[in-house]
């Protein structure tokens, strides 16, 4: 892949969300940004890549690239679709988003033909962004970044719902529950040297119990689900290239910088210089 750039998100008169008119472009190079951008198409045709994943988009589909991901638009027709962009910290302010990223992220891509009820929500609200965004309503700011919450919990639902629960010793609830403490937990001392055993005396249980219920609710281990909260702070410390790439790796809470390049690696697919160097 070349030809990539680091696009530079530039919010409007309503901070931290921004929304295109229908004139978006018929192509655009593969970039990332610090951002989501959501992307809902308006006739059918509209073709774009996600990570190494190409989608091709009908009409009412619903596109969803978030921060960090590397996206680019193929081909889409003329006045074809319309997108909403909104800053990462409003994911990142709230814990219980984060701490399902995993789930979030890997949702890339809304069938309007199969979720249609989910798909026409996300479209109204878009829809309804544009709408505050251009008008003068001095209270713009804060309905945008609530419609932008509404969108993110009807996804969260959304994707929730497919996660397939089979404990026959506690209830789905309460068994949830010990997973969003153990992940809240990871997230806020993620820099540090922490472990399994930290994770489990913190929510009181096992570690054994613990790493059971990580592979039945997360769909991966403790420490895959660590080193990925961990490449995402590293993957933001790289957009300041101020920073060595060893010390984003020791900052975000890697032990070692060969772990690191392995991890980043098998997350991103790229070594953390080259990652660096697309972005430029």
């Amino acid at each position: 892949m070349e030809n990539f750039g680091k696009e530079f998100i530039k919010f409007d008169t309503v901070s931290s969300v921004s929304v295109t008119d229908v004139s978006a472009p018929g192509t655009y190079h593969a970039h990332w940004h610090n951002a989501a951008e959501f992307t809902v198409a308006l006739k059918d045709g509209c073709i774009y890549r996600i990570n190494d994943e190409v989608f091709e988009l009908n009409a009412g589909d619903v596109l969803l690239a978030w921060p960090q991901q590397i996206h680019e638009t193929i081909s889409i027709p003329a006045d074809g679709a319309m997108f909403t962009q909104f800053s990462a910290v409003i994911i990142e302010n709230n814990l219980d988003l984060v701490s399902i990223s995993r789930f979030l992220y890997n949702c890339k891509y809304i069938s309007a033909q199969k979720y249609p009820e989910v798909t026409s929500y996300i479209s109204d609200s878009i829809m309804e962004i544009k709408k505050i965004h251009s008008s003068s309503d001095p209270l713009a700011e804060t309905k945008c970044k609530l419609c932008i919450y509404n969108i993110l919990i009807k996804i969260s639902e959304h994707v929730l719902s497919t996660i397939n629960y089979n404990s026959t010793d506690e209830t789905p609830d309460t068994s949830w529950n010990y997973i969003k403490a153990a992940c809240t937990y990871i997230i806020e001392n993620s820099a540090d040297d922490i472990s399994q055993k930290n994770v489990a005396d913190h929510v009181g249980l096992s570690t054994f119990y613990l790493s059971k219920l990580f592979k039945r609710y997360m769909n991966m281990s403790f420490p895959a689900y660590l080193s990925n909260i961990r490449v995402q702070a590293a993957a933001k410390l790289l957009m300041d290239k101020s920073i060595s790439i060893t010390d984003c790796a020791f900052l975000a809470g890697f032990q070692s910088t060969t772990a690191f390049n392995n991890a980043f690696h098998k997350i991103t697919g790229y070594s953390p210089r080259d990652y660096r160097k697309l972005y430029r």
